[in-house]
């Protein structure tokens, strides 16, 4: 029997709808609007196009938007100082540097996201949010992994005392997903390109997590049967074809869940960003 298809529209729905909630609360209780800034540099397309899909999921949720454009010459300290503007603003409670930067300024990349006021990193890269996630404590968390730990929970696929399978350990995805997991109280496994015996450990998992950007990577005999599979891959391998990191056709005649690529864990950033800057703005009011 083929596998439960976890859609990702029907789990972002529901997180946006959250959001909208929350930021109609705020408004009523303080009269205040949550508010986030973009700092676009440069004429990526495929940034413009996120830009753009943040700001109208802002304008839906009745989400204060500002988005900020910087020429493709921006200097570092063009855009150090449009960030100082934007930490000291009253009407602005998250702010994003969308990624990738241009040359000139991308080895830099540290210095520019570590100056936006921890408060306000609702991307949740800055040391001091990692710090708390880690130690447990209430912190702006990134995005993608908060998303699919949420949509497990939604979904309910249970977590507690499961072993969880993590195939890479990046900053932004791999370790943050394992320090959610673990606080769920999942037993977590990181694996990466020096793990040997990967099938081995991959075909224990309960949960299995897939964020090593190759293509279709995952393949059937690498899953333990009924397993619940999260996709996080986008991999472009033709000029309109997008797969994930999972061999997704055969893989769901083995799992129990799955998450397709696309319309799968990527429709959950965006929906979890918009939490983000309302959870900023929360914080930001307890101080």
């Amino acid at each position: 029997m083929s596998a439960r298809i976890l859609e990702g529209k029907t789990f972002a729905a529901a997180f946006r709808e959250e959001a909208g909630k929350r930021a109609r609360a705020l408004q009523e209780k303080h009269g205040v609007i949550p508010g986030l800034a973009v700092i676009i540099v440069g004429e990526n397309p495929a940034s413009k196009v996120y830009v753009r899909n943040k700001h109208n999921s802002c304008e839906a949720l009745g989400i204060y938007s500002e988005v900020i454009e910087l020429p493709e010459t921006a200097t570092k300290e063009k855009l150090l100082a449009e960030i100082d503007r934007l930490n000291a603003s009253d009407k602005i409670h998250g702010i994003l540097v969308q990624l990738p930067l241009p040359k000139q300024i991308a080895s830099c990349e540290v210095e520019i996201l570590q100056r936006i006021d921890p408060q306000k990193d609702v991307d949740g890269f800055h040391p001091v949010n990692v710090g708390r996630l880690v130690t447990g404590q209430k912190a702006l968390i990134p995005c993608t992994p908060h998303g699919c730990l949420k949509m497990l929970q939604l979904a309910g696929i249970p977590i507690d005392g499961a072993n969880a399978v993590i195939i890479g350990r990046s900053n932004i995805v791999g370790k943050p997903m394992a320090h959610l997991l673990l606080a769920e109280n999942a037993t977590v496994t990181i694996c990466h390109s020096h793990t040997k015996n990967l099938k081995e450990v991959t075909k224990k998992a309960d949960i299995l997590v897939a964020a090593v950007g190759r293509p279709k990577f995952v393949t059937a005999d690498m899953v333990k049967e009924g397993a619940t599979v999260i996709d996080v891959g986008i991999n472009r391998i033709a000029p309109k074809k997008l797969v994930g990191d999972v061999d997704f056709e055969n893989v769901k005649e083995v799992a129990g869940a799955i998450t397709p690529v696309p319309g799968g864990v990527g429709l959950l950033t965006v929906a979890m960003l918009m939490q983000n800057v309302v959870t900023a703005c929360e914080m930001q009011l307890e101080k």
